[in-house]
């Protein structure tokens, strides 16, 4: 299949991508990975007139890892993203999730930025920057904003992103010391969008008592669904998170907050008792990361 036809513009600078989108408003879609956009216009799902391809706009391309978090640019691909050790280091649950994004070679072109943007509830990138609060950064001529994660996914495949703007990168914040994160999903084969999946993390007080818990899911909601758990879960000796933690409780505290749909692939309970699963898995791995360093395996 092929594309509609469309006007292609490939600047060169950020200053003129953003009078190209400031010409062509609702017309225009924006070029980076195309890993989700490519598809959508052989399948003619998607039609702009014009096409900005940004690729040319190397000041986008960028990684800036600093003790408050991550910065990344909107040509920023998903490998570089994964590989880069000062992102794991300030914050892990990025690399943990990209390794379950799509296949290396989609991770090669696909960018972080353009995932986002894409805003599909079954990615596991928004659940991320949900989970987290963090933002995106959109820019038009004459200024820019910073958009939270709250308010960026307004629907599935919707986003923020108004006509004549760019999202040029998205802040992913670090955590306080003591914390641990961890990405578990299920998909019908590696690579595939997850049927159900869920991003935690867990912060230690400084007597290893649980001090804060949140979940992102996916594939469960038209945006992912956050659920702050840190009252069901402690607080509690990190030592005995295993145990004394009412795992059941927990799994039904994020279920009530979830809205499946059945489709061909899962029943909407199939998804909701997996989440379920999910969620414990997930809020273990990631109370063991947080205590690990100083405690041991809990």
């Amino acid at each position: 299949m092929k594309p509609p036809p469309f006007d292609y513009h490939g600047p060169a600078s950020l200053g003129e991508t953003l009078r190209v989108l400031a010409e062509v408003g609702p017309h225009g879609k924006v070029l980076a990975g195309g890993q989700s956009l490519i598809p959508l216009l052989n399948m003619r799902l998607a039609a702009p007139a014009h096409l900005v391809d940004i690729n040319r706009v190397a000041e986008l391309d960028t990684i800036a890892a600093e003790p408050g978090g991550v910065r990344v640019g909107a040509l920023a691909r998903h490998a570089a993203v994964e590989r880069s050790a000062a992102a794991r280091a300030v914050q892990p649950l990025l690399g943990q999730a990209l390794r379950l994004v799509a296949h290396p070679v989609i991770r090669n072109r696909g960018t972080v930025v353009g995932s986002l943007v894409h805003a599909d509830p079954s990615a596991e990138l928004p659940a991320v920057l949900a989970l987290l609060g963090g933002s995106v950064r959109l820019a038009r001529l004459g200024g820019e904003r910073e958009v939270a994660a709250a308010e960026f996914f307004t629907g599935p495949l919707e986003s923020a992103v108004a006509p004549g703007e760019l999202a040029v990168s998205a802040f992913f914040p670090a955590l306080p010391e003591r914390s641990g994160t961890a990405f578990c999903e299920v998909a019908r084969r590696h690579g595939d969008y997850a049927v159900a999946g869920v991003a935690a993390a867990v912060t230690l007080d400084e007597d290893f008592r649980i001090a804060a818990a949140r979940v992102a899911c996916v594939s469960v909601g038209p945006v992912p669904v956050v659920a702050d758990v840190t009252e069901v879960c402690g607080p509690r000796p990190a030592a005995s998170v295993g145990w004394d933690v009412d795992w059941d409780a927990v799994a039904r505290a994020v279920q009530d907050r979830i809205d499946p749909e059945e489709d061909i692939h899962a029943t909407a309970t199939y998804r909701r008792h997996l989440t379920g699963v999910l969620v414990t898995r997930a809020l273990k791995s990631a109370a063991h990361e947080a205590g690990h360093g100083e405690q041991g395996e809990l």
